[in-house]
C-alpha cells in the first residue's frame, strides 16, 4: 500500500468571475502543481471526500457522511453531469471495515455528487472517469454537525483499511472544500416557507431554469462580496493557516476541540467544509508519518473563499 494526499478548496465559481490577474495565476500554479505530484503518484484508486451543497442530500434524510455504491454527478456550475467511475466492490468493503471500528456509515446505492466532489477530479484529470474512486460524502453544510473528533476517527479508520486491505494498490486521498468562507448557502433555521421546501428535498433533480438562476444568485453574490458589498462574514486567513499548520503537522488532536457554533462565527458557515480536509488527513495519518510537499494558501474574494491547495505524501 501506498498512500498520498490532495486537498484544495474548490469554487463553482471558477470559471464565472475573474480576481486580479496574479491571484488567478497563483491558483492556476496551485493546480498545476497538484496535477504534476498526481501524474507522478500515478493512483490505482482515488478515495474522493467531498461536501455536497443540497444538490444531492436534503433534509428529508441528511446523514453525517454517506459511502456511494454508484454515484452520479448532477452537473452544476458547468461541471460533469453523469455516472462515476465508482469502485464499488472496494466501497462496499470499506462501508463493512468501518462498521467494524465502530463507525456507523450511511450507504447509497446511487448518490448524487456535485461540483464539491466533481472539481477536483476534473482539475486534476479532466475527467471524473479517468480512475476508479470511491465518493465519500461529509455533511458540511447542514446542521446538527457531527463532532469533528468524530471525523478524524472516521478518516484515521479509512486510513487504516486503505493499510491493511489495499496492500498492492496506491491510493490517492482527495479532501475538497472550504476554508473560510460564507456563500449564499441557506440555512434552515432562517428559511422562508419556499426554501426550506427545497431544503426538505423540492430542489433536487432542478430543472435547467431553476438550476441557472440559482447559479447565477451565486454569482451576483461573488461579485457584490469581491466589491465589498454585502459582505455577510468576511473571510478568516488567521484561522485557515492555523488550520493548514496543525494538518501538517501530523497531530490533528486539537482540532478536537473546535465546535461548530465557533467555527461557523470566525470562519463562516461553509467553512464546515473542512471536515473533508481533517478526514483526508487523518486517513494519511493512520498510514504513518507524512510530509507536506506542496501547500499554497489565498484569502480570494472573488471565489468568496479563502482558498488552500496541498499535497503529501507518507514519509
Amino acid at each position: 500500500m501506498t498512500l498520498a494526499l490532495v486537498t484544495m478548496s474548490h469554487s463553482p465559481l471558477l470559471e464565472y468571475v475573474n480576481p486580479p490577474a496574479d491571484v488567478k495565476a497563483g491558483v492556476d500554479a496551485a493546480f498545476d502543481a497538484v496535477r504534476a505530484f498526481v501524474t507522478d503518484f500515478d493512483p490505482d484508486l482515488v478515495i474522493n471526500i467531498g461536501p455536497d451543497h443540497y444538490n444531492g442530500f436534503f433534509y428529508d434524510i441528511m446523514p453525517p457522511f454517506c459511502i456511494g455504491y454508484d454515484a452520479v454527478g448532477v452537473g452544476d456550475f458547468g461541471t460533469q453531469a453523469g455516472p462515476l467511475n465508482v469502485a464499488t466492490d472496494t466501497a462496499r468493503a470499506l462501508t463493512e471495515f468501518l462498521m467494524q471500528e465502530g463507525i456507523d456509515m450511511t450507504v447509497s446505492l446511487r448518490m448524487e455528487v456535485d461540483h464539491g466532489a466533481v472539481q477536483p477530479m476534473e482539475i486534476i484529470y479532466g475527467d471524473f472517469t479517468a480512475k476508479p474512486v470511491v465518493p465519500i460524502f461529509i455533511n458540511s453544510v447542514a446542521p446538527p454537525f457531527t463532532p469533528l473528533k468524530r471525523i478524524r476517527e472516521l478518516g484515521e479508520a479509512i486510513g487504516r483499511f486503505a493499510s491493511t486491505e489495499l496492500p498492492d494498490q496506491k491510493v490517492l486521498l482527495i479532501g475538497s472544500g472550504g476554508l473560510s468562507h460564507e456563500p449564499p448557502v441557506p440555512q434552515i433555521a432562517t428559511a422562508t416557507p419556499e426554501v426550506r421546501a427545497s431544503l426538505l428535498g423540492g430542489g433536487r433533480h432542478l430543472t435547467p431554469e431553476a438550476r441557472d438562476a440559482r447559479q447565477q444568485r451565486v454569482i451576483s453574490a461573488a461579485k457584490d462580496f469581491a466589491a465589498g458589498i454585502n459582505v455577510v462574514k468576511p473571510l478568516a486567513p488567521e484561522w485557515d493557516q492555523e488550520l493548514m499548520r496543525i494538518l501538517a503537522s501530523g497531530d490533528l488532536s486539537p482540532i478536537d476541540a473546535w465546535t461548530p457554533d465557533e467555527m461557523s462565527e470566525i470562519a463562516g458557515n461553509s467553512s464546515h467544509e473542512v471536515r473533508t480536509w481533517i478526514a483526508a488527513y487523518a486517513a494519511l495519518g493512520a498510514a504513518g508519518p507524512y510530509t507536506v510537499q506542496y501547500s499554497f494558501y489565498k484569502p480570494i474574494p472573488e471565489y468568496i473563499a479563502g482558498f488552500g491547495v496541498t499535497a503529501a505524501t507518507l514519509d
